[in-house]
C-alpha cells in the first residue's frame, strides 16, 4: 500500500494573487515563481521542525480573527524579527508570543485576511 511522505503544497484562492505574492516577497522574503508560487526545499527546514497536517474541530476559535476555514503555519528562523517585519508591512499581529517545549509561536493576519501562524523551532 502506498504511503504519504509529506505535504506537497498549500493551495488557496486570492482576490489578487500578484499583490499577495509581492507582499510575501517583500515582508517574508518568499522566493516567488509567478507561475508556481514559492517552493521550500526540505533541506532548508531546521532539524527539529516538522510539516504538520491537522484537522481542527469545526467549532475551533484557533483561526480567529480570520473567518477562513484554514490557517497557514510557516517555519521561521527568528520569530521576533519576522513579526516585526510583517507588522511594518501592514499585517495585524495577533496575541502574544507563546513558548512551548517544541518552539515559539506568533500570529498575524495577511493582506487577504488569512491567519498565519509563525513557528520558530527550538535551536537545540
Amino acid at each position: 500500500m502506498g504511503k504519504v511522505l509529506c505535504v506537497g503544497g498549500i493551495f488557496f484562492k486570492s482576490p489578487n494573487p500578484e499583490k499577495l505574492y509581492e507582499w510575501y516577497e517583500k515582508w517574508l522574503r518568499f522566493d516567488i515563481s509567478k507561475q508556481y508560487g514559492a517552493s521550500f526545499p526540505i533541506e532548508a527546514m531546521p532539524k527539529k521542525s516538522v510539516i504538520a497536517w491537522s484537522a481542527f474541530p469545526e467549532t475551533t476559535k484557533y483561526f480567529t480573527p480570520a473567518t477562513k476555514e484554514f490557517m497557514f503555519n510557516l517555519v521561521v528562523d527568528n520569530l521576533d524579527e519576522t513579526l516585526g517585519q510583517v507588522k511594518e508591512g501592514g499585517a495585524e499581529v495577533i496575541g502574544n508570543i507563546q513558548e512551548e517545549e517544541y518552539g515559539r509561536f506568533g500570529w498575524f493576519v495577511d493582506p487577504d485576511g488569512n491567519k498565519v501562524e509563525l513557528w520558530e523551532p527550538p535551536s537545540s
